[in-house]
């Protein structure tokens, strides 16, 4: 077995052949690298076609809802795209008008089932809005909360509604007890690990960028909040990831 990183963003300035050279001498073979607009989703689409092991989703994120989703259905037949997102509702930020981003996740939601694809999640400050549009548009059959950062009423949402859930090294910080208990109560079989690099660096490394080879760190602090090997997580994550994605036949 080997890690996953289920949600990264590589560069495009050239850094990514030594992220994955990193990454691979940390154990971590296979890395979903993740768009959050057309043009950033084509561009990760032409990573995944440069690197093996490498896979890309197509999306809009929250923050860019106002630039529209045009041309962002034509991305989903690339046998390089595995996911629809990220999107979703940041109402933290703002930085889309909220009726804007709303409208925005349910075409891509309606994209996701149309495609059957998996679909993933960026939400913050907004799960209950979150959650609403889904009902309302249409649960896709797979669906993924990335960097998820609620307690055990978000997770159990969360999972009544199939989805996995997504750990990153948010659940390495200090003052996330409930954060460390949503992890606890999670089902080994509905989660995965993801570094979002290059942003939210794990200890001991926080506040500088992120990358890939650190998601073993994610994964060892979410074996802790378990009671698990780190090992036990790693095979679980493995094959839960390379189903939900479709990558077993790869």
């Amino acid at each position: 077995m080997a890690w996953i990183d289920q949600h990264c963003h590589l560069p495009l300035d050239g850094g990514a052949h030594d992220l994955l050279e990193e990454a691979h001498a940390n154990g971590v073979k296979r890395l979903i690298t993740v768009g959050v607009g057309v043009a950033s989703s084509q561009e990760m689409i032409g990573l995944a076609q440069t690197f093996d092991g490498v896979w890309a989703t197509a999306g809009v994120h929250p923050h860019d809802a106002s630039d529209g989703i045009a041309g962002l259905e034509e991305l989903l037949s690339h046998p390089k795209v595995v996911a629809v997102g990220e999107c979703g509702l940041d109402f933290h930020y703002d930085h889309s008008p909220r009726q804007v981003q709303t409208d925005m996740f349910a075409r891509q939601i309606n994209l996701a089932n149309r495609h059957n694809l998996p679909l993933m999640i960026h939400t913050r400050s907004a799960w209950m809005e979150t959650f609403d549009i889904l009902d309302r548009e249409g649960v896709p059959k797979r669906l993924v909360f990335h960097c998820f950062t609620g307690g055990v009423a978000e997770l159990q949402e969360s999972l009544e509604r199939g989805a996995l859930v997504s750990f990153s090294g948010i659940i390495t910080f200090p003052k996330v007890d409930e954060l460390r208990e949503a992890a606890a109560a999670c089902p080994l079989e509905c989660l995965l690990v993801e570094t979002d690099s290059p942003y939210l660096a794990p200890v001991p490394y926080r506040g500088k960028p992120n990358r890939p080879a650190l998601v073993p760190l994610v994964g060892a602090a979410v074996a802790q909040a378990k009671g698990l090997q780190a090992e036990e997580v790693e095979t679980a994550v493995w094959r839960t990831a390379s189903m939900f994605y479709g990558l077993d036949n790869e």
